[in-house]
């Protein structure tokens, strides 16, 4: 995976495993919120930020420890 360094692409593979509406009201809103942190964060350090999620470690939710069986 190449490093994700546009502000919707971030989002995109951020909000993909959640299966949202993407014509919900609910959804426009968390991407019209995260698109303004991403941007503003992009600009307040001058440069592009690239996020490769390949390098991210994986996290394993145990669900049977929070009761969701």
């Amino acid at each position: 995976m190449d490093p994700l360094n546009r502000a919707d692409a971030i989002i995109d593979f951020c909000l993909s495993p959640l299966a949202l509406d993407p014509n919900a009201q609910t959804t426009l809103e968390v991407r019209r919120r995260l698109e303004h942190v991403i941007k503003t964060y992009q600009t307040k350090i001058t440069q592009p930020v690239a996020v490769d999620f390949s390098k991210m470690p994986s996290l394993v939710i145990n669900e049977a420890a929070h009761g969701y069986e």
